[in-house]
């Protein structure tokens, strides 16, 4: 992920975070031929850079100074309207997610848990495939297709969230416009393609169904996707430990007001019966 600086302010006293740009995981050239230096040099030198210089530029000196990317993303989002750093933040975060999406002769089948839960939830890894890509495919305008573990039962921000079953906690194939990520929705992203134009177009020109079959087919680090639906799974089953602990402190309290209540109340009582 992009990775964060500190440095001094002219008052001695005052830090601030930097996010720097972070280079993907691979030399420039070495996804070629399936994606040309050229269209890295572009796409990661150009595009990732600008994002990183205006999230430094939008968030210094304010309330979201000294988070982590991350933290940004989900702060600064609001449905229906996006404050200006949040676009910058999520192009940033989505951008080192895609790079670490991918790995020199990528592509092929996944295997083991990762594959069992493919084929549990879309019926098949052929089925998951064609509904990734037609995600890709579809997305209207610029955007991202992702595969993300969902955890969560709802999605409503004033309901209360039960414990998940065993029912939803699957994989799903989303789509989102522009800069928007499942970050946003809590759920925990575990593959993404970047179909905005400029992250193909010297490659293939307008033929996006092509760059989403090169993708899948020759870039895709499954060991990547496999060690996030770890991570996922993990931080899953940490809320739910959380989520119940809560709980049961709430169940203690509420028993524990009730039981003051029923003693003062007793307390009334004895004095009537004494006068």
């Amino acid at each position: 992920m992009v990775q964060r600086r500190c440095t001094r302010k002219s008052r001695p006293t005052t830090l601030s975070a930097k996010f720097e740009l972070k280079p993907p995981p691979y030399p420039l050239n070495a996804l070629e031929p399936h994606m040309s230096r050229d269209t890295l040099e572009y796409h990661w030198g150009k595009h990732h850079r600008t994002y990183v210089e205006n999230l430094n530029k939008q968030t210094a000196g304010t309330e979201l100074d000294g988070m982590s990317l991350e933290e940004v993303v989900v702060v600064s989002y609001n449905r229906g309207y996006f404050l200006p750093s949040f676009n910058n933040a999520a192009q940033a975060w989505n951008h080192d997610f895609f790079w670490e999406s991918m790995k020199p002769g990528g592509g092929g089948k996944p295997s083991g848990e990762l594959l069992q839960m493919i084929e549990r939830d879309f019926g098949s890894f052929e089925r998951f495939l064609s509904e990734f890509k037609s995600a890709a495919a579809t997305q209207f305008g610029s955007g991202w297709a992702w595969l993300c573990y969902k955890a969560n039962r709802l999605d409503v921000d004033n309901a209360i969230n039960p414990l998940p079953s065993d029912e939803d906690k699957k994989l799903v194939v989303v789509k989102s416009p522009n800069a928007v990520n499942p970050l946003v929705w809590d759920y925990s992203p575990l593959l993404t393609i970047d179909v905005w134009e400029h992250a193909y177009y010297l490659d293939f020109q307008n033929r996006r169904p092509d760059y989403i079959s090169v993708f899948m087919d020759k870039l895709v680090s499954w060991e990547a996707v496999s060690r996030r639906l770890e991570i996922a799974k993990a931080r899953a089953a940490e809320r739910e430990v959380e989520e119940e602990i809560r709980k049961q402190e709430e169940e203690k309290e509420q028993e524990s007001d009730g039981e003051a209540v029923e003693m003062y109340l007793d307390s009334d009582a004895d004095d009537l019966e004494r006068d």
